[in-house]
């Protein structure tokens, strides 16, 4: 099976997110935070293998191709954006936008206000760009 450009960069993308996940996992304990810090491991390793899977699949989804950029590059950006929020929470010790895991934490005013800005952007995102995923994965692709 050979994978298109957009499947080949899911895949890609998945896989280094993946192994940046577990390197997150092996330094949960130097985290401020680090029930965050598993948090962004736990996030890292499952958007990884999400994005991988997505790659694999890739051929039965149907979309324009404009729709089909937006889907593979939001994903990949949306799973980027929410793990490094979530890695910089951790590092930080912020709250704010995550406050279950981030319990009796608190990080600057701007260090709040990166995360958030990554972190809630970045789900936006990627409830978009999987959406736009299932809308094609719906349709039947055309033969050529």
């Amino acid at each position: 099976m050979t994978l298109g450009p957009n499947a080949r960069r899911l895949c890609w993308h998945g896989l280094l997110m993946f192994f940046v996940g577990l390197v997150v996992g092996a330094a949960v304990p130097a985290f401020t935070n680090a029930r965050m810090g598993l948090s962004a491991h736990l996030a890292g390793v499952q958007s990884g293998m999400a994005l991988v899977i997505l790659g694999l699949v890739w051929r039965y989804v149907a979309l324009s191709p404009a729709a089909e950029r937006f889907a593979a590059i939001g994903n990949i950006a949306s799973a980027w954006m929410i793990c490094a929020s979530l890695v910089l929470a951790a590092l930080f010790g912020t709250s704010r936008s995550t406050p279950i895991a981030g319990a009796g934490h608190q990080g600057a005013a701007w260090q709040e206000g990166l995360v958030s800005a990554l972190l809630l952007p970045g789900c936006a995102l990627m409830l978009l760009a999987w959406g736009t995923v299932l809308h094609g994965f719906r349709r039947q692709r055309a033969e050529s």
